[in-house]
């Protein structure tokens, strides 16, 4: 299935898009980055290296976080950071329903996939 991708490229190379926006969506819904890294099948010091450089990317922070403690850790979305998720996938609607035609004039031409041919038996 053809899917339309949106990275949004800011100066620097700070960049914002579809793993990074997944990840937010998952700590608010896991209520922590540890949790979120799970769920992503990602290594927590991964995870924690994107929220931290998305939280830096905006002078609103983007995510809220305690340290682990007795309780363990926790993080969630700010409101600004619930914004920002939901900006993204606007531009992520908007576009697939902007470019629907010309996607689908790219899928009329698409070659077919071939089949997988046997392994010749020696």
């Amino acid at each position: 299935m053809t899917r339309l991708t949106i990275r949004v490229d800011f100066d620097d190379g700070r960049h914002l898009g579809h793993g990074k926006i997944r990840l937010l969506e998952m700590v608010d819904a896991h209520g922590s980055i540890s949790s979120a890294a799970r769920a992503m099948d990602m290594s927590y010091r991964r995870a924690w290296l994107l929220a931290d450089e998305v939280n830096r990317m905006f002078r609103t922070p983007v995510l809220e976080t305690q340290l682990g403690g007795k309780g363990g850790g926790h993080a969630r979305l700010t409101e600004f950071g619930r914004l920002l998720v939901d900006h993204y996938r606007s531009i992520e609607r908007e576009s697939k329903v902007a470019f629907a035609p010309r996607i689908a004039a790219l899928e009329d031409q698409l070659a077919p996939v071939p089949d997988e041919q046997p392994e010749a038996q020696g």
